[in-house]
């Protein structure tokens, strides 16, 4: 095993070289959050059933799993009028207050939830407030409270042409509307949300309806943005898509990118998103937008795909995996017909190394969330366009990652001054190495290590 020592004045480096945010989230984190790792599920295809039931079956695999969040995609009746494919879109919602009767009935859902909540688990419900189903009773009812086109007709967002837009700006009764339906659902007990195109709708709601539900329930909610929108994240939001770093993370598999990219990033990743301190960046491999429309895991990062996913894992933020992640799913699910997940076959390893990455993020302070964890440090090497290597620590509590960026065996330095034991690695293509130690106890003293290899 390469070992190394302490890397003395290692974060007073980082403080001087890492461009603190000029924000702070005022927003205080649920405990429950700290070493949280989301899991959403895609209800209509996480089983052959495609129902509450026969998902409640999975949690004893997901608790051995160790996930914590469960964030259930859209569980409405979806609406009729211009419905996509055959069973439409999660996301065009008929009635906010009821449950989608392919799922079953809203007995069911409270069961699947009372289960859930007795095995440890959160579960967060995702919640679309941009707009409704194009037959909402709202549409008839309160049709003021849309955006209308010139003739009068319900508008059309972008090509989302099973929708109809809602108007808050213009209509302040919509406010308290959207508001009571979700209070619907945080009064069943649901934990908190997910909230589809949270930069859409304004701001003020979302800080107004989240305040009002936190005085509820003292133990916390959880609120997660679809989006990457600062001032979200100053009084209402928890936590937030890490979009850029998604985006830059192809570009390094496409090979447009490269190592240096990446830390260049870390290094300015405030400065670059202009995200408030303290919030939390949700790290990602998959959600259901890229699995359906852009490519399956192994499509999108091909040999790389366990690299990314341990990186996931020892970011700064919350990690999340799509249903399928862990069996490697290797079709792209239909949006808008059933197409149920196989769950038979595990090719690639992938359950014992979520597994396994899991109970190292559990077990180690320093990967926690903020304001938990420890902050991330760039560290130097020889090799800055082929290797990352970073730091991260909190009370003692030191984890060392390093990761070969590159198609081919690298053998490198991690130039450090401060270091004084060996330094030098070699890595496979794609590889990576990580090494945690407790206090100033290294070497063979009480340290574990989780290093793969790529074979």
């Amino acid at each position: 095993m390469k070992k190394i020592l302490t890397f003395l004045l290692l974060f007073c480096c980082l403080a001087a070289c890492n461009k603190a945010p000029e924000a702070v989230t005022n927003v205080i984190h649920p405990e429950w959050a700290k070493d949280a790792v989301i899991y959403q599920v895609n209800v209509r295809q996480f089983t052959d059933e495609g129902t509450f039931a026969a998902a409640e079956t999975h949690l004893d695999r997901l608790a051995d799993l160790g996930v914590d969040i469960l964030w259930l995609m859209p569980i409405h009746p979806i609406g009729v009028e211009g419905r996509k494919g055959t069973l439409g879109s999660y996301y065009a919602v008929k009635d906010y207050c009821a449950v989608n009767p392919e799922f079953g009935t809203i007995e069911d859902f409270d069961h699947f939830l009372a289960v859930a909540h007795e095995k440890g688990f959160k579960v967060i419900l995702d919640w679309v407030a941009n707009h409704t189903g194009r037959d909402h009773a709202w549409t008839v009812d309160h049709r003021d409270w849309y955006f209308l086109d010139d003739d009068g007709n319900l508008a059309t967002q972008y090509d989302w042409t099973d929708i109809a837009h809602l108007d808050y700006e213009n209509n302040p009764e919509v406010y308290d509307a959207m508001e009571s339906q979700m209070q619907f659902w945080v009064d069943r007990g649901v934990d908190g949300f997910r909230c589809d195109v949270a930069s859409e709708v304004p701001t003020d709601f979302w800080e107004k309806a989240f305040a009002d539900f936190r005085s509820l329930k003292p133990e916390g909610l959880f609120f997660l943005a679809e989006a990457e929108k600062p001032e979200l994240q100053v009084n209402a939001f928890d936590a937030y898509y890490a979009w850029t770093q998604m985006h830059l993370w192809y570009d390094v598999c496409a090979g447009k990118k490269d190592a240096a990219d990446l830390a260049d990033f870390y290094v300015s990743y405030a400065g670059q998103t202009g995200m408030p301190a303290g919030t939390l960046a949700m790290n990602f491999i998959s959600n259901h937008d890229q699995n359906s429309w852009h490519g399956t895991n192994t499509e999108l990062y091909g040999p790389a795909l366990k690299q990314f996913t341990v990186l996931t894992f020892l970011l700064p933020g919350i990690p999340m995996l799509y249903n399928g992640d862990e069996v490697n799913l290797p079709k792209r699910l239909e949006f808008f017909e059933k197409d149920p997940i196989d769950w038979s076959s595990d090719p690639d390893g992938m359950t014992t190394l979520y597994t396994e990455l899991i109970k190292l993020r559990d077990a180690h302070a320093c990967l926690w969330a903020a304001p938990w964890g420890g902050t991330m440090a760039i560290l130097p090497t020889d090799h800055p366009k082929q290797v990352l290597a970073f730091e991260r620590e909190v009370e003692g509590d030191l984890c060392l990652a390093l990761f070969n960026i590159s198609d081919e065996e690298l053998s490198f330095h991690v130039d450090n001054h401060l270091v004084t034991r060996d330094s030098d690695f070699t890595l496979p293509a794609h590889g990576y190495h990580v090494i945690f130690s407790v206090g100033d106890c290294f070497g063979d003293c009480d340290q574990s290590e989780f290093e793969n290899e790529n074979q």
